[in-house]
């Protein structure tokens, strides 16, 4: 690594790829994950090798034009977590992880956090009910499951009516909706001609279904948290926002869960069947799939089966903010609960370059961060694309404004990055862990104060055990890694948020 400014450093390579990290002194680069970054270039070698042994495997020039590192950096599983991948010619289905667009979602509101603190108690058994107890009450008929997949929040507006001031849907109000549609990158409705054959079954039924998938928050460091503004930076951005000191927000992290799965796994059975059978598999096993004629059935399942999951994910995020606006207002009465922004961080985007050609950026962990002159015709045609950026569970968050720094292929981190893995977070002192629950409201399927729990220690020590994992110690101090991306131009701050009680799944 070869620091070149305060913030960034490059990284030479033997395959001459542009490769850029960003990261100021304080913000710790892993070995470990820079080891793995070193081992995903070798797909060039890759490309390299298909392409003298099998001339019409690639349709076009197939090369990897840039790579960009925020600096949350980490080890993923093959491909780093805080990578972004611009290639041309092909595309890396790997190189957005298995969560299919997982990102983030933020809600603004006029509530303040007395408003929240008053009624705490009661929005707890109220949110647990809701979110874990069988009170999500999302029901959804086959054609509205069918066109969620297939056209994500356009789909669910068209068919709302088929399931209209049910459950849930009471909640939703359609003209506000199809406002919001552009408040959400790609208006949240990415359209395709069908549904993969792994999701056949999920809209399958010939009535109308009480549905448990949508509406998950999902594990690891997923969560809905509300959050009170501590602190304006810009105070223009944060006025055309709707941002204010003081006020209670609502961040919702989470992709697709049960369905991104099957989907990242789909993606994995096209690359096997693309990959020409009598060459040595690569190392790294990370696979290209090509834009190539010869090749035209698997790249349209590729991308049918992408935007599936996509969408459920848009449309995932969207009814966790239903249940917690209908949970605030059964609580507090008339609020108002406004959409600023829902973007994907694992996803992939195809754009052109200056002749007019595809060219694919890839996200895995990394929030993108484009400038207002990338967002003429939106809402952020003035102020730039609105980066959320959660910090670890107790932690501060941050709201940025991307400047559309060529460099970072408009890209900012999705978080602070762990400092220590899974295992090792749970080998942390109890006596930290305890003072750490002792000053924050976490709100989980399990209520360890439930009189029927207390008495059971394997329940306890697994809930205890899956908090550890995601609390405040695990992850990098967030101020370093904000830090980098003001000062080298990735975005500029506009809010801190501190978290008034998190709901993990």
């Amino acid at each position: 690594m070869l620091r070149i400014d305060a913030n960034k450093s490059i990284l030479e390579n033997a395959y001459n790829i542009p490769v850029q990290i960003f990261a100021n002194a304080q913000v710790k680069v892993e070995p470990t994950a820079l080891k793995e970054l070193e081992t995903l270039l070798a797909l060039a070698a890759t490309i390299e090798n298909i392409h003298q042994q099998d001339p019409d495997f690639f349709g076009q020039a197939a090369s990897i034009e840039q790579v960009a590192i925020t600096p949350d950096f980490h080890k993923g599983k093959g491909i780093p977590i805080g990578t972004t991948l611009k290639t041309k010619g092909f595309v890396v289905p790997q190189a957005i992880g298995k969560d299919v667009n997982c990102g983030m979602r933020l809600y603004h509101t006029d509530l303040q956090a007395d408003d929240i603190m008053d009624h705490l108690d009661d929005l707890k058994k109220a949110i647990r009910y809701v979110y874990f107890q069988g009170g999500r009450n999302i029901p959804i008929s086959p054609n509205q499951k069918k066109a969620l997949l297939q056209y994500g929040l356009t789909g669910l507006l068209e068919t709302a009516h088929e399931t209209d001031n049910k459950g849930l849907w009471n909640a939703y109000d359609k003209a506000q909706q199809e406002k919001d549609l552009k408040r959400v990158i790609d208006h949240g409705s990415l359209y395709t001609d069908g549904i993969f054959e792994g999701l056949s079954n999920y809209a399958k039924h010939d009535y109308v279904t009480y549905d448990s998938q949508i509406g998950s928050i999902g594990g690891g460091n997923h969560f809905v948290e509300v959050q009170r503004i501590k602190k304006i930076y810009d105070g223009a951005t944060a006025y055309h926002w709707g941002l204010k000191e003081g006020a209670v927000v609502v961040m919702i992290h989470t992709g697709s869960v049960s369905v991104g799965y099957p989907t990242a796994n789909h993606f994995v059975d096209i690359l096997k069947k693309v990959y020409p059978p009598h060459f040595k598999h690569p190392q790294n096993k990370i696979y290209p799939l090509p834009i190539s004629q010869k090749h035209q059935a698997h790249w349209n399942d590729f991308w049918q089966s992408l935007y599936n999951g996509a969408n459920f994910a848009f449309c995932n995020r969207l009814f966790l903010g239903l249940m917690m606006q209908k949970v605030m207002r059964d609580q507090l009465g008339s609020c108002d609960f406004k959409l600023l922004y829902d973007s994907g961080h694992n996803m992939l985007w195809e754009e052109k370059d200056e002749e007019g050609n595809p060219i694919f950026i890839h996200r895995k962990g990394a929030c993108p961060a484009r400038g207002p002159e990338q967002l003429q015709g939106t809402p952020f045609e003035w102020t730039g694309e609105p980066v959320l950026i959660p910090g670890s569970m107790g932690a501060s968050s941050f709201i940025l404004a991307g400047n559309g720094c060529a460099d970072s292929l408009c890209s900012a981190s999705h978080g602070a990055g762990r400092a220590l893995s899974r295992g090792d977070s749970l080998k942390v002192d109890d006596q930290l862990f305890e003072k750490f629950m002792k000053q924050f409201h976490i709100i989980t399927p399990i209520d360890p104060n439930d009189h029927q729990i207390r008495g059971r220690q394997d329940i306890l020590d697994k809930w205890k055990s899956e908090i550890k994992k995601e609390a405040p110690f695990a992850f990098k101090d967030i101020s370093a890694v904000i830090q980098t991306q003001t000062d080298s131009g990735v975005g500029r701050l506009v809010a801190e948020v501190e978290p008034i009680f998190t709901v993990k799944g």
